[in-house]
């Protein structure tokens, strides 16, 4: 089973978690993908979706599945997206896609954080991926410096503008052993919107897409 396989059964996998009628929230990302494309094969059962990424939105607009704005929404049942790293404890990297803050914001307003990954994504400790953090651009020469202090390597993301029109750092260099503490470390430097660090709010269940198939962890 190639790595794109393994990706698309923890997608489809994750449709049991979607209840009949309810607002779904979609992540972002080459797993999420085949994930909005199961949401496709049940669309009519769908009231709608709320969406992480530009890219996501418009994926999901074109299966013909309505997307809702985050703030008409008061609270979602689950919310289903991937991770570029994910340790035992369940907590995650996310960023390499640059939507980490979106991803954060749709992830605080559900019930259930429903994490997608192939095999390659667990890992022990957290840190191999760099770490993205996202920055309001006026600022990135000082949350370089601030980022260096506490280890890192922070390598600016060159052409990249988020959705919210920021810029990414990403973070080399680390071993991630307290994820909750340098979570809240990182988002404490001015000028910091938000890390790609998923420790605060980690994952309630790990669908992983192996060779044998999906594995659900719940």
């Amino acid at each position: 089973m190639t790595q794109d396989e393994m990706k698309k059964a923890a997608g489809w996998a994750a449709l049991k978690y979607v209840k009949k009628g309810s607002i779904v929230g979609v992540g972002t990302g080459s797993t999420v993908n085949h994930f909005i494309d199961a949401l496709g094969s049940i669309k009519d059962d769908l009231q709608g979706a709320v969406s992480s990424s530009i890219a996501s939105t418009e994926k999901l607009q074109a299966l013909g599945i309505k997307v809702y704005d985050c703030n008409d929404i008061d609270q979602l049942d689950i919310y289903v997206d991937g991770a570029d790293e994910i340790n035992p404890q369940r907590a995650m990297i996310k960023g390499g896609g640059a939507a980490l803050t979106r991803e954060k914001i749709v992830a605080a307003i559900a019930d259930q954080f429903i994490c997608i990954v192939d095999g390659t994504k667990a890992v022990d400790i957290l840190g191999k991926f760099p770490l993205p953090v996202e920055v309001i651009p006026m600022a990135r020469s000082y949350v370089t410096r601030e980022l260096i202090k506490l280890g890192g390597t922070p390598i600016y993301r060159e052409g990249v503008i988020t959705d919210n029109g920021n810029v990414i750092l990403d973070v080399h260099d680390l071993q991630i052993r307290d994820p909750k503490t340098l979570e809240s470390q990182i988002n404490a430097i001015t000028g910091v919107v938000t890390n790609g660090l998923f420790a605060h709010r980690g994952a309630d269940v790990v669908i992983t897409g192996t060779a044998q198939g999906a594995k659900i962890e719940e």
